[in-house]
Parts: C-alpha cells; sequence; structure tokens
C-alpha cells in the first residue's frame, strides 16, 4: 500500500468464517505490520477463550470486550491489520471507531452457503453461537448484518471460490 492508506490501520470486518484472521496474517506479513486479532486481544484481556465467556457472562460481556479491543488496536500510533470479530458492526461506537479517519475497513463478504461449507468443515469449537443451527444461524446473521457491514466498508472483497492468497492480494491491489 502507498499513499494515504499506507497510515492507516487496516481493518477486515464480515462473518465468522470470512477468513478475517488468516487474510489478516497475511496482509500483516505483507505490508510489515502487526496483526491485531480481535478474538485473541479478547481473550489476551481475559485470560478466558470466546467461548467461555459467552457461557460464563453472555453475549452483552463479550461485545464490551470487543469494543475495548478494536479500540485499543486503533488508538495504536502504527498503523496495522486488525481482524474483527464478526460481530464488530453491531455496536454503533464500534462503527464510529471504524469510521475513523485513520482506518481503512474492507468487508470479507461470502455467501452463507460458503460460510456454512467452511464451519461444518472445521469443526470449530471456537464459534458458540453456531452451537444449533449452523446454516440457519449464519443466514440470519448475514441478513441482519449485511448493511452494517455495508455501512462502514470503504471496500468490499468476495471470498467466495477464492483462497486467502487470492483475497489478500485482492485487497493489496484494490488499496495501492
Amino acid at each position: 500500500m502507498s499513499g494515504p492508506e499506507a497510515a492507516r490501520h487496516l481493518v477486515l470486518v464480515g462473518l465468522m468464517a470470512t477468513g478475517k484472521s488468516t487474510v489478516g496474517r497475511i496482509l500483516a506479513d505483507a505490508l510489515g505490520r502487526p496483526l491485531r486479532d480481535s478474538d485473541d486481544q479478547v481473550e489476551a484481556m481475559t485470560g478466558r477463550s470466546v467461548r467461555a465467556i459467552w457461557q460464563t457472562d453472555g453475549e452483552a460481556a463479550f461485545r464490551l470486550f470487543e469494543t475495548a479491543a478494536l479500540a485499543e488496536a486503533l488508538a495504536e500510533a502504527t498503523p496495522s491489520v486488525v481482524a474483527g470479530a464478526g460481530g464488530v458492526v453491531l455496536a454503533e461506537e464500534n462503527r464510529v471507531l471504524l469510521a475513523a479517519d485513520h482506518v481503512d475497513v474492507v468487508w470479507l463478504r461470502a455467501a452463507p452457503e460458503t460460510l456454512v461449507a467452511r464451519v461444518t468443515a472445521a469443526a470449530d469449537e471456537h464459534r458458540p453461537l453456531l452451537d444449533d443451527d449452523p446454516a440457519g444461524m449464519l443466514e440470519r446473521m448475514e441478513a441482519d448484518r449485511r448493511a452494517l457491514y455495508e455501512s462502514v466498508a470503504d471496500r468490499i472483497v468476495d471470498v467466495d471460490d477464492r483462497t486467502p492468497d487470492a483475497v489478500a492480494a485482492a485487497i493489496l491491489e484494490d488499496g495501492s
């Protein structure tokens, strides 16, 4: 990245399983920037897993930690790559943070069918929202959050049928 984007935090948003963490690692390496993964930050802050927070304290508590992690990452002077939690767009406070001039937001967009295939293949213990009905939950989340992701996105990159490397390349190409 060159120009104005070079001095901005690059934040990846999107539903769970769109590849934010994986693509974030690739981008951080390519750009020589630190990676700030929201879920990892929350776990480091609390000393507990995302699942444990959800089970013990509930969604509201997790969302507060999610906001704190985003605010902390975006307050850093050194531009970083931030892999935002899937629900980061739900809080108005977070949408305000994402709209700041020093932030470049890329929405990693995927069809719910793609995400269902990914999460069922992974047997992921990290996603408590998908315990009962992964397909139904992902479809509802996509419908509920689509407008919010769109409202914060400076750019949109479709991830369906793309490898993480191809997604990262598309972001780098579009941001230069």
